[in-house]
């Protein structure tokens, strides 16, 4: 992301090759390149630093450092599953649940971009890639619809009838205007929460029988059984 909001990522991902020699454009290229090498160097380890100190190239740095470090990525790719589909909102809000969602595609689609086209012109690919977008989103909006707790059963249904769905961050203004109209502030809290508190209130009463729970021994009259 830091490469990308100064507009040099290009320099790593190949998008940019390296140019002539000879080329006009090579000086301004290889002092971009140098920056980035640069910037690449001060932020790994040291010790690692020293094992591709001798790589000139700010992609060849990068392409080095993806494929020893890339290993656990498939692992990762897993957990990130597991956490993604495994999360329900429970005593979240609509805004944390979705906050939560988020945090978790965007490292997903870290590992697992989305399919973009990088033609020079426009060409075939383009419906494809836009396609498999719609896809992508689709199913990252009936994700967030399902993890729902059941007091949204109802703006959830009515939003799947919809055909063809709309962008998730519509569905998300819509869930969020029904939270604010329709759900209670605490509709989100666990019933073994409540069936806690409930035992724990229970476990206070007195346990004596009689009206009012009172001791079986109150009223009885006392001797004194020292003489």
């Amino acid at each position: 992301r830091a490469l990308g909001a100064k507009n040099k990522y290009d320099f790593v991902d190949g998008t940019i090759p390296v140019p002539d020699p000879f080329d006009p454009s090579f000086k301004a290229w290889s002092r971009c390149n140098m920056l980035v090498h640069s910037w690449i160097m001060n932020s790994v380890e040291e010790s690692i630093a020293q094992s591709i100190v001798y790589l000139d190239n700010a992609i060849d740095v990068w392409t080095e450092l993806k494929e020893r470090f890339s290993r656990g990525d498939f692992i990762r790719i897993s957990e990130l599953q597991i956490e993604i589909y495994s999360l329900k909102q429970g005593t979240r809000s609509v805004s944390e649940f979705f906050t939560a969602l988020k945090i978790l595609w965007e490292e997903l689609e870290a590992y697992l971009p989305a399919p973009v086209c990088n033609c020079p012109r426009k060409c075939v690919c383009v419906t494809g890639v836009s396609n498999a977008r719609i896809q992508h989103d689709l199913i990252r909006t009936i994700r967030f619809l399902t993890g729902l707790n059941d007091s949204f059963d109802m703006v959830r249904s009515q939003i799947l009838l919809m055909d063809p769905l709309p962008p998730i961050n519509k569905v998300f203004s819509m869930v969020i205007q029904y939270e604010r109209q329709f759900v209670p502030v605490h509709a989100g809290l666990d019933l073994e929460d409540s069936k806690i508190s409930v035992n724990a209130s229970d476990s206070r009463r007195p346990q004596g029988r009689g009206r009012g729970g009172s001791n079986s021994q109150f009223g009885k009259k006392k001797y004194c059984t020292y003489c």
